[in-house]
């Protein structure tokens, strides 16, 4: 009798704390449908991109999508829409960079990453934009190509070496009073001198924390699957497609011109929630 007594209250405290909330599961994420001249892509939104999750959601719900071009197509890369002059039938995609369009970076990787599918944040170039904040409006999805082993190691190098110039340029910044008074001297040397000790000083300090390489799982995903992995840790991947690959796909193979915009126009019709 005990024992059954025992049960029951054990069954019954698991699904209060389900109920209730507190059993742990992880918490629901919100799915959009994009429709399209070429079909329906279908993508999940990631709770822990919290910032870039609303900020989508009240896109949609606004209609601001609705009319918009995939206005950049790159095989074997992405394609890219959510420029809303272009819901203007024939207008081409902006090039004016408005910071008042940007809303703060929430790069989580390696959590998240550029894999095939993966839906992410335009932004503009480090130059103009250092703290890689997105376009509030501008989304890529990932097709990507397939790596090789040897081809990860080698960006596994290249991102090192980013960080290094990165670093550097940081310290030329702190540093400028001190390179322009030599400059004023006209010594040469000394210039050169000082480049090359914060040059040093920066590979010194990246060695010593090294950026964060791809994970088993990356390299699984990147060398079968494919992806964009020279992006990771540059851009926030706030999502992925989980239906409509497809689609995205056949986006992808239209004719594009040299600035790698469509040939003839391939449109969001529609972009909606279907699951909160």
């Amino acid at each position: 009798m005990k024992r059954i007594f025992l049960l029951i209250f054990c069954v019954s405290f698991l699904t209060l704390t389900s109920c209730n909330g507190q059993s742990g599961d992880k918490e629901k994420e919100i799915e959009v449908m994009i429709e399209t001249t070429k079909g329906n892509i279908r993508v999940k939104l990631y709770n822990d991109t919290p910032v870039h999750r609303d900020n989508f959601l009240k896109n949609v719900r606004e209609g601001r999508f609705d009319g918009c071009v995939w206005h950049r197509i790159i095989r074997n890369f992405m394609i890219q829409t959510g420029d809303v002059a272009t819901s203007v039938k024939g207008m081409k995609d902006s090039s004016e960079v408005d910071s008042s369009h940007w809303i703060k970076s929430e790069i989580l990787f390696p959590t998240h990453f550029h894999k095939r599918g993966a839906l992410a944040a335009a932004r503009s170039d480090d130059d103009e934009n250092p703290e890689r904040k997105s376009d509030r409006f501008q989304f890529y999805i990932v097709t990507g190509r397939v790596f090789s082993e040897a081809g990860l190691v080698e960006l596994d190098e290249t991102n090192e070496e980013r960080a290094v110039q990165r670093l550097f340029e940081k310290k030329k910044e702190q540093n400028i009073d001190k390179l322009e008074q030599l400059r004023k001297k006209r010594d040469t040397q000394g210039v050169s001198d000082m480049l090359e000790s914060l040059l040093d000083q920066s590979r010194e300090e990246i060695s010593k924390n090294p950026p964060v390489s791809f994970t088993q799982e990356q390299r699984r995903f990147y060398r079968s699957l494919g992806g964009a992995p020279w992006l990771d840790g540059e851009y926030t991947v706030f999502g992925e497609v989980v239906e409509g690959m497809k689609s995205v796909l056949d986006i992808e193979r239209v004719k594009t011109d040299k600035s790698d915009h469509p040939m003839s126009d391939v449109r969001v019709l529609k972009a909606y929630v279907i699951t909160e």
